[in-house]
């Protein structure tokens, strides 16, 4: 039996990282994406049947190129978690112009070239799933998130306009809003004072991801949250 094929964008040592495993561990041979391949190096040591494939989603050549690649030296995917991100802090006045456009270049253009590439092999078999991990700025736009929250919330739009139109022809697409810091060495030491059950596993979120993926054709998520038991919203 052949194995199914996962691409995981955005492969980093947090969710990325988790994501593929999980894959992995359900019988997945899993893409794995990031622009630094040093970064994948020992992912792809770890995980039986994974391949590293340097990639900045938000150049669409790379994507097509990329594409090819898994296509040759794996198979046509059908799963793809576009978990790729770019974000920047301040205000309106603060950022940098330039800095929004390359957010959103990664978050919302990224999602439009990868879905482009791999949702019409995915119709044409009747069958697939696209995920997006997203978290609450796509659902609201504060001051201090002015540089990326807009970028955010194209992605989900964007996101539901492909479930929209990919549904019905048997692609799951589907977008995680995750409200609450990540539990990785980075977020930890900028939020000291963040008691440990208000931090999101990593393994958490990929256990959730992989249960939508696979939910049944009769029962189908769009809009999926997830958040500590303790988070106050």
């Amino acid at each position: 039996m052949v194995e199914p094929v996962c691409v995981v964008t955005g492969v980093g040592p947090g969710t990325g990282s988790a994501l593929a495993r999980r894959f992995a561990k359900g019988g997945y041979r899993v893409a794995l994406l990031a622009r630094d391949r040093q970064r994948l190096a020992a992912l792809e040591q770890e995980l039986p049947g994974a391949k590293a494939y340097p990639c900045d989603v938000s150049d669409a050549q790379q994507v097509d190129k990329t594409a090819e690649l898994i296509e040759r030296d794996l198979g046509q995917p059908s799963v793809l978690v576009h978990n790729a991100v770019a974000g920047a802090f301040g205000s309106f006045l603060e950022i940098d112009p330039q800095v929004l456009n390359r957010n959103f270049q990664v978050n919302a253009m990224g999602l439009l070239y990868l879905a482009r590439r791999f949702a019409p092999a995915m119709v044409q078999a009747g069958k697939g799933a696209i995920l997006v991990t997203g978290n609450t700025s796509a659902l609201r736009g504060k001051p201090f998130f002015a540089g990326f929250a807009p970028t955010k919330a194209a992605q989900r739009i964007l996101a539901e306009a492909l479930a929209r139109e990919l549904g019905p022809k048997g692609v799951h697409v589907a977008y995680l809003v995750i409200d609450a810091v990540i539990d990785v060495p980075w977020a930890r030491a900028r939020f000291q004072q963040k008691p440990d059950e208000l931090l999101i596993k990593p393994a958490a979120i990929a256990d959730e991801l992989w249960h939508v993926a696979h939910q049944d054709r009769s029962a189908w998520s769009f809009n999926v949250e997830v958040r500590p038991y303790a988070e106050s919203w």
